[in-house]
């Protein structure tokens, strides 16, 4: 099942071209504040109760055009956005020259597998625009795209095992994250507003069935730039979500991103990006 969220904080299940508002068939009240929007952390955990009802309401709802609806991201107001460091080898072997370049320095401990935090208020819809600080383009410092794939977490939990990791979670989404490279902590270089675009909708995990199998790609001004397997990452979706919950509590609704593939680069006021993820759907968003 495809899950967007749209229009008024509205539910809507995504069928083709079309979206089926959905929101009446949630079993608890529907609060379109998105800074109070309980009712999607109650969907991320307890998902497999609703999708009965869910999937009867889609199939008896007039579908939308998509091409008609704003489709906002589709997480809302999650406890934390947890990032992923160093998890593709293509990635860590260009962070070399990128550091070398932006900082006149390797830093070795920033090409080692960890987790860090980005700011929940970074994130933007599918559709939406990257907004480059004024002061970091002033100061000369590049910003970067990373096409990701993005978890959002289902039940979640606390020391998860490898083997249960994958039931912990609602399903995947899209996701960049956007980076000013310099000498500052990671996750203020990669916190400012606007700077975690999801979507364009959550795939639930039975629909995407095994994630090391989908295929990232993203282009900028209609240049291919990245492109790579999640087969290719040093630790597994189950792995790293094991190792996130052995140091912080999963919440329902949360997000992981999963690691940043290779061909990582400077994005500049005007520019198009368009990322995609097979079985996920692509998104295209503006950079000012």
């Amino acid at each position: 099942m495809r899950l967007a969220i749209f229009g008024a904080q509205r539910l809507g299940v995504v069928t083709g071209d079309g979206v089926a508002d959905v929101t009446g068939a949630l079993p608890w009240p529907h609060d379109a504040d998105p800074l109070t929007a309980g009712w999607w952390r109650r969907l991320c955990r307890d998902f497999e109760a609703v999708r009965p009802a869910l999937a009867a309401a889609a199939r008896g709802a007039a579908a939308l055009p998509l091409a008609g609806v704003s489709l906002a991201a589709p997480v809302l107001n999650p406890s934390k956005i947890i990032a992923v460091a160093s998890n593709y080898a293509g990635h860590v072997s260009e962070m070399h020259d990128v550091q070398r370049r932006t900082l006149g320095r390797v830093e070795s401990w920033m090409m080692e597998f960890d987790v860090f935090l980005k700011a929940p208020s970074a994130v933007t819809g599918p559709a939406g625009t990257v907004v480059l600080p004024p002061a970091e383009v002033a100061a000369g410092h590049e910003i970067h795209h990373e096409a990701e794939l993005a978890v959002v977490v289902g039940p979640g939990g606390k020391d998860i095992p490898p083997g249960r990791a994958l039931g912990a979670l609602a399903g995947y989404t899209i996701g960049l994250d956007i980076t000013v490279r310099g000498a500052a902590d990671r996750s203020r270089r990669k916190s400012y507003d606007t700077f975690c675009p999801l979507g364009p909708w959550l795939t639930t995990s039975d629909e995407v069935g095994d994630p090391a199998s989908l295929r990232i790609e993203l282009e900028r001004n209609g240049v291919l730039r990245q492109q790579v397997s999640t087969s290719d990452m040093l630790v597994s979706v189950a792995d790293l979500v094991a190792y996130a919950s052995s140091v912080m509590t999963l919440l329902p609704g949360d997000v992981i991103l999963t690691g940043a593939p290779p061909g990582v680069g400077p994005i500049a006021a005007g520019d198009k990006l368009r990322v995609r993820i097979g079985r996920l759907g692509e998104m295209e968003l503006s950079v000012r």
